[in-house]
């Protein structure tokens, strides 16, 4: 052998461990050489209770035929959250089902087939398993284990970072994980005799939030749950994991706070149960430790209480100007200044600006409270009147300038007393409305302390102004407040919080890599004016940006290193692994190789 050949052989020997050694650190993706075998494959299907899935992007239809009654289907359900949950391959925004390479070319299947674009896999799961039992979890996280696979944990895809997909991956889908058990009495396992609640329901990972509330009213039972039209997010999946915010949490806390055990597999096929009593410290670390990061959760069993009456408000304003005029930013400001009392008093809900047009603004307020008896209702509806008269004083004098730009328009502004919460959830947000799903978006969010507006609330409000699209939402403070920090896994940002203020973008199928770049470099710029309003405090983990310079400080604060802790004893390989969630910040941007 030359000299030559023999430093050829001693460079490609020492390339090559390089490489084995480099790969031994990466996770094993569709189209690797280490991806399994049809025979593995097959072998994985006779452990499951269902023939093994093979996501694909929900327009895919449209691609094969765009004239078929199954494309007609796509097109007429595309924005619609229950229809897109029951599809494998389906994310809420559209754009987490594409995957964009490092030269900027985008892998998409737009809905749009006029775009000239063929249709890709995008970041959709090539194959999976569709569980119906905690042993269809056990083999699928089993076999993801054995092979070193990129892991997906998918139930509805509701999910503002995309944490349900993965370029390349192995999906476990647990959407039809649908078992609802209504409990006269619970004692959690292992609790003492004499620790039994009056009443809680277990709902299996799948059930989505629409399925638990009818649930429960038909037992005389109300629990503490998202909001979202039609009821299409999960109630038992990530909502929860990240802590669970709820129109009644400033009266009775948030998921977390109300959650009394789950049923979860871990990284090496152990089903567990884990609550007050056995497993404290997993049980801790669920609730508010984000989904996809300890384990898969099967079932969760919370607490519920019997129905009661509610008082809700209805404020809808309007104004023929791109950005809030005087009369809504007044309006604004008022309601940001008098969110701590609410809270106080158990108001919670949700107050919005939009754009339904270019040349429109709308505010919206939907809140509600509460009322044990005719007389609490009844005091409860004053509370909100001053703030609907002041607002109704303020239509009325924004048309005596003459400037039609200055002009609201109010379209409702009363209170209404329902029988129970679940009467005002189906009038409110499961009537002729749609999810507003399927779009491409991002969304970004930050917690803002209760003294910060008690001492500044005109400076809150002003900065809150200048984003497009804001949210203020009244889920915070209260009960919210009254659980000690240290007692759940959540970021300790929300037990000082008045409110949650998410916000966000979208944009059209086909954009390239250079215009979302643009839009995205003004969002940044959004998110960082409101994090310097108290950049000490924290974001929702789940309506969170993709972009936060410091993930472990924003959703967990405190916290992270315990819960990076309690994830090393239970997923010690990191098999589950999602954007931003604990330990991310150890792995690649693609979450597939560690660093």
């Amino acid at each position: 052998m030359s000299q030559f050949s023999l430093l050829s052989f001693f460079v490609f020997s020492a390339t090559l461990h390089a490489a084995t050694a480099a790969q031994s650190q990466c996770r094993c993706l569709y189209g690797d050489p280490c991806w399994p075998s049809d025979g593995d494959f097959a072998d994985l299907a006779t452990q499951v209770s269902q023939p093994l899935i093979h996501p694909v992007p929900p327009a895919q239809p449209c691609y094969t035929s765009a004239n078929s009654s199954e494309c007609a289907t796509v097109v007429a359900n595309w924005n619609d959250g229950d229809w897109r949950a029951n599809q494998t391959g389906s994310m809420e925004a559209s754009n987490f089902e594409t995957f964009t390479f490092s030269n900027g070319t985008i892998e998409a299947c737009y809905l749009n087939t006029t775009l000239g674009v063929p249709c890709g896999q995008g970041s959709v799961p090539v194959i999976g398993v569709d569980a119906r039992s905690v042993e269809d979890v056990q083999a699928a996280v089993k076999f993801a284990s054995d092979h070193n696979l990129r892991l997906a944990v998918k139930n509805t895809g509701h999910d503002y970072c995309g944490r349900s997909d993965g370029r390349g991956s192995f999906m476990v889908w647990t959407h039809n994980l649908k078992n609802i058990t209504v409990h006269p009495s619970f004692t959690p396992a292992g609790a003492p005799s004499n620790e039994t609640y009056e009443s809680a329901i277990s709902l299996g990972s799948g059930v989505q939030w629409h399925e638990a509330y009818s649930a429960a009213n038909v037992s005389g039972r109300a629990l503490v749950g998202g909001t979202s039209i039609g009821g299409s997010v999960g109630a038992a999946g990530g909502w929860l994991l990240g802590g669970g915010h709820s129109s009644l949490s400033p009266s009775f806390g948030l998921g977390v706070d109300n959650v009394l055990e789950f049923s979860v597999v871990t990284a090496n096929g152990t089903y567990l149960v884990t609550n007050a009593h056995k497993n404290s410290d997993l049980f801790w670390a669920l609730r508010g430790g984000g989904g996809g990061t300890f384990g898969i959760v099967t079932s969760i069993t919370y607490r519920t209480r019997p129905t009661f009456p509610i008082v809700a408000a209805f404020l809808t304003a309007s104004a023929n100007t791109s950005t809030p005029n005087a009369a809504l930013s007044q309006a604004f400001t008022e309601v940001v200044r008098i969110t701590p009392q609410l809270t106080d008093e158990g108001w919670g809900g949700y107050v919005v600006f939009n754009n339904p047009t270019s040349n429109s603004t709308s505010f919206a307020v939907i809140t509600v409270v509460p009322a044990a008896s005719s007389e609490s209702a009844a005091q409860a509806n004053a509370t909100m009147t001053g703030y609907l008269e002041y607002v109704k004083a303020l239509a009325a004098n924004s048309t005596q300038s003459g400037d039609p730009a200055e002009a609201v328009a109010l379209e409702d502004a009363t209170t209404v007393v329902f029988d129970t919460w679940y009467d005002w959830y189906v009038k409110t947000w499961s009537t002729g409305l749609q999810d507003g799903v399927g779009d491409n978006g991002n969304v970004g969010s930050w917690l803002i302390p209760r003294d910060l507006v008690e001492s500044d609330h005109e400076h809150v409000a002003e900065t809150l102004l200048t984003v497009p699209g804001l949210g203020w939402y009244i889920v915070a403070g209260g009960a919210v407040s009254n659980v000690s920090a240290d007692d759940t896994g959540l970021n300790p940002a929300w037990r000082k919080a008045a409110a949650h203020t998410p916000f966000g973008i979208t944009w059209s199928e086909g954009a390239t890599s250079d215009e979302l770049n643009a839009l995205r470099d003004t969002f940044k710029s959004n998110l960082a004016k409101v994090r310097a309003l108290a950049p000490e405090s924290g974001a929702y983990l789940n309506e969170a940006s993709p972009y936060e310079p410091d993930p472990a400080h924003s959703f967990f604060g405190s916290h992270y290193e315990k819960l990076r802790a309690i994830k090393a004893i239970y997923d010690p390989t990191d098999l589950f692994i999602v954007l931003e969630g604990v330990a991310s910040d150890e792995w690649d941007e693609s979450l597939t190789c560690r660093k």
